[in-house]
């Protein structure tokens, strides 16, 4: 009987010798270094003009920084310059940026001058996007063009895995965001020997990122909010709320954006439909304020400075406006990820429920109002989990994400993504 139970039982997979991964650190540690440089650089780049469009250009021209007139007309500026960026130039900066999500497709070297020249601008001139598709895009697609010609007996599958990890690994300042993100696209995949194989050129790329990242432009995800402590029960039924609730307004998004995005595609024309999207998002920085532009990062720290400096209605405002603002800027043709300007929208969401019911601990309210609004704008899980749970600076509180996760997931899985396919139908 032990016998035929010994015969039946699944073969384990057996590990890789180190003579099989040790040819893969240096590739993986040249794409990690790599890909932080051209995060870092672009983003630097486009702070630098960021700067100027909004500092002494407004001052010599005696318009304040923030006013509806200068916001308005930066934006609509912006949307004039990106659509002749998209008309004009060699490759149009690539692919309709809402049919992108963060795996990329492998573009000819033509695209990217024009595809990170795109996303410069649109960082700087304040559309409510991030820089993570098109700079893991620009990565994905260096890495197998110099890769391929360097190293042509190494695996062409593997460059975009390294690029992809790597600038994962670069965002967020940290290998473990990395790690999950490629663990999870691993799942349901045949693989050859044991998990933690098949991650060690990602790991090995995506901590080479994160580390270069860090020493070179010192990034931090904790807003400083107060640390939660040790979790009470009501915390835990705030979670159960709130996750939810951000989780149900993302999707009132993702359902609207084919509706957007096809209006938009009416008017046929770059340099028609992103100075139309610019028209509107001026409106929209109108309605919200100056917080509600630009990727959103440093913007959440400024919320997360003062939780009681604004009233629970300012917060809902800002929440829907940058939600609002992140559908027209992604339907319009700007170049840009999701993931920043939704974690602003998850972040104003919790401080409203902290402004609404005070017993929610204003850390407990950002982790988890980013969480349920991450799983419905990427479907992406573990990205979800992890920024969630960085923004924070307090371990107890992974626990109760991963509690609030349960319903929120339950509300999003199945239904359509924020991506859309080539006939503009949701990715589902």
């Amino acid at each position: 009987m032990a016998q035929e139970t010994e015969q039946q039982a699944p073969p384990t997979a057996s590990t890789a010798p180190a003579r099989a991964l040790l040819p893969f650190i240096l590739p993986a540690a040249v794409v990690g270094v790599a890909t932080s440089l051209v995060f870092v650089g672009v983003s630097s780049a486009a702070e630098q003009l960021q700067h100027v469009l909004w500092g002494p250009l407004p001052d010599a021209l005696g318009v304040g920084r923030y006013s509806v007139l200068w916001m308005f007309a930066m934006l609509v500026a912006t949307g004039i310059a990106v659509g002749l960026v998209v008309w004009k130039v060699p490759g149009h900066a690539g692919p309709d940026p809402a049919t992108l999500g963060l795996n990329a497709p492998v573009l000819p070297p033509l695209v990217l001058p024009g595809l990170l020249l795109a996303t410069a601008l649109m960082l700087a001139g304040g559309p409510s996007l991030g820089p993570e598709n098109p700079i893991i895009a620009v990565n994905v697609a260096l890495a197998v063009w110099v890769g391929g010609r360097l190293m042509p007996r190494t695996p062409g599958t593997l460059w975009p895995v390294l690029a992809e990890a790597a600038t994962i690994g670069a965002l967020f300042g940290t290998p473990v965001a990395a790690a999950l993100v490629i663990s999870e696209a691993l799942a349901g995949q045949p693989m050859r020997g044991r998990l933690w194989d098949n991650l060690f050129a990602p790991l090995t790329a995506g901590a080479c990122g994160a580390i270069t990242t860090t020493l070179v432009a010192h990034p931090t995800f904790d807003l400083g909010l107060p640390p939660l402590g040790h979790p009470r029960w009501q915390d835990v039924a705030a979670a159960l709320v709130v996750a939810p609730a951000a989780a149900l307004l993302g999707m009132c998004a993702v359902y609207a954006f084919p509706h957007v995005h096809a209006g938009f595609r009416r008017l046929r024309h770059p340099l028609l439909m992103l100075p139309a999207g610019g028209v509107v998002l001026g409106a929209l920085a109108a309605a919200g304020g100056h917080l509600t532009l630009f990727k959103g990062l440093s913007e959440v720290g400024e919320l997360a400075r003062d939780p009681g400096g604004w009233s629970a209605g300012q917060f809902a405002t800002m929440a829907v406006v940058k939600l609002a603002a992140l559908v027209v800027a992604a339907s319009c043709g700007f170049r840009g990820g999701r993931i920043f300007p939704a974690v602003f929208v998850g972040a104003a969401l919790g401080l409203c429920a902290h402004a609404l019911v005070p017993a929610v601990h204003p850390s407990l309210g950002v982790a988890t109002g980013v969480l349920g609004m991450l799983l419905a704008i990427t479907r992406q899980g573990w990205v979800s989990l992890f920024t969630a749970a960085v923004l924070v600076a307090s371990p107890a509180i992974i626990a109760v994400l991963c509690i609030a996760s349960l319903p929120a997931w339950l509300l999003v899985t199945g239904r359509p993504q924020m991506q859309l396919r080539a006939d503009g139908t949701p990715v589902r």
